[in-house]
């Protein structure tokens, strides 16, 4: 059976490592590449921390750093991941920087037209600069699914805009305008998705256990101190899981435009919830997942 093309774009990040362990772990898909991303922490970070997670695997895929800084703005970095964007890991080998993400994503969505998904695990950056330099690629993507927003919960970064979108509204923009077939994965979902350190005693691999839990203990400390949820929540596996699985999930279209310019509202997914509405759907948001299902899968693929 032909695997589906993949390219991760993504800003690692303890759940962004987890989420590229998912997916290459799962032998499902032929992933094209991973693009670094600046967010969670500087580009140097994010793309170093993308090395380890793939030498950690035993991984091949071809790895390239983008964008550094968001298309408007200064970059606004996690809190919840740390400095280094992997707290709780200490990782030496600085990955040279290719700064070459746009033209891959461009070269890869022409040399497999209508073939490739877009994961993306950070902020639109890179994806909103390869639609900018050679918008015909938007026709040729498969889909995008797109960790990000608040539907009908608060944000993660301010009153109600989580932090992928938050940190490039502009760019998110460009995607949310954009007629290609979007999966918006938010924080309505994801918030509920949590394991604890026990619950990754699961994994058999004793090697990556110990990694997964070193990272582990420090992202759940600061998971609590700022969402006070006592567990690793899942956002960026969550998204991931939807390619593997997407019959565990339930969707529904929305109308859904980014906010760019307001004092309290910057980086809002707002919905449009009217029923009388005449707006053309542009996006099918995530509403839920079966959490059990996600479970035993994701423990089963970190153990094959």
């Amino acid at each position: 059976m032909k695997k589906q093309k993949i390219i991760i774009d993504t800003d690692p990040g303890h759940d962004d490592a987890l989420a590229i362990m998912l997916m290459e772990k799962s032998k499902l898909f032929d992933i094209l590449a991973i693009t670094t991303v600046a967010g969670n922490s500087t580009i140097q970070n994010t793309t170093n921390n993308a090395r380890f997670v793939l030498d950690l695997i035993e991984s091949e895929i071809m790895l390239y750093s983008g964008a550094g800084a968001p298309l408007k703005q200064k970059l606004i970095k996690a809190d919840v991941h740390g400095d280094s964007g992997l707290d709780g890991i200490v990782i030496s080998k600085q990955e040279k920087l290719t700064n070459n993400a746009i033209d891959k994503i461009i070269e890869n969505v022409i040399n497999s037209p209508d073939e490739v998904i877009i994961l993306a695990l950070g902020p639109l950056t890179n994806i909103a600069q390869a639609f900018i330099k050679e918008p015909s690629i938007i026709s040729l993507v498969k889909s995008i699914v797109i960790m990000g927003g608040a539907i009908n919960v608060p944000g993660n970064k301010n009153r109600v805009a989580e932090f992928n979108i938050f940190v490039d509204p502009e760019a998110a923009d460009i995607i949310f305008q954009a007629d290609i077939k979007k999966i918006l994965v938010p924080l309505d979902v994801c918030n509920d998705v949590f394991f604890t350190l026990d619950d990754f005693k699961c994994i058999d691999d004793l090697k990556l256990y110990k990694i997964i839990y070193d990272m582990m203990i420090k992202y759940i400390d600061n998971i609590y101190v700022f969402e006070k949820t006592k567990g690793a929540i899942m956002y960026d596996p969550v998204a991931a899981y939807y390619l593997i699985n997407p019959q565990a999930f339930t969707a529904v279209e929305m109308n859904v435009q980014i906010e760019t310019h307001g004092k309290l509202t910057r980086g809002m997914t707002v919905a449009d919830k009217n029923l009388w509405s005449e707006e053309e759907k542009n996006v099918s948001v995530i509403q839920s997942v079966n959490k059990k299902e996600f479970r035993e899968d994701f423990f089963r693929i970190f153990n094959n």
